[in-house]
């Protein structure tokens, strides 16, 4: 289990609370899919994801990078318990899917991108950390059926 201080927990969810799912969660998978294209093999019924423009405007990763967001939205709300939160999402990926569980990391840290250039210098050295650690325990939950 994993131990979160005060500030930790206060500072995930002050984040998410600031953070527009609109705009946030397209942004994130849309740089997902760009900086890695070969993460677009998963999403090969999103359509033409030809190129960065195309990649952007496209209403399936816009939709599906809104989920992704509210999926973590879950963790937040079950940061004592995260591993058990993601179980059925864990066993989709893996068994379903077929997702490289490396590609949760690449999300990962474009996510960091996309709330870093939102929250610009609010986001401190501190606030980065405990969202690091929140997102890797998110990963790691997300991972353990690859296990």
């Amino acid at each position: 289990m994993v131990e979160w201080t005060d500030f930790e927990r206060t500072t995930i969810q002050d984040i998410f609370s600031k953070l527009d799912y609109e705009v946030v969660g397209p942004k994130t998978l849309a740089r997902c899919l760009i900086v890695y294209p070969w993460t677009q093999r998963y999403f090969g019924n999103f359509g033409n994801l030809y190129n960065a423009a195309v990649i952007m405007g496209n209403p399936m990763v816009a939709k599906h990078g809104i989920t992704i967001l509210h999926s973590l939205d879950r963790a937040v709300k079950n940061m004592d318990d995260i591993r058990n939160t993601y179980a059925e999402l864990s066993v989709l990926h893996s068994e379903k899917l077929h997702v490289d569980p490396s590609n949760f990391n690449l999300l990962a840290d474009c996510l960091t991108i996309v709330v870093a250039a939102q929250m610009g210098k609010a986001f401190t050295g501190e606030m980065q950390a405990a969202f690091h650690k929140f997102l890797a325990v998110v990963v790691s939950s997300l991972r353990r059926q690859y296990n």
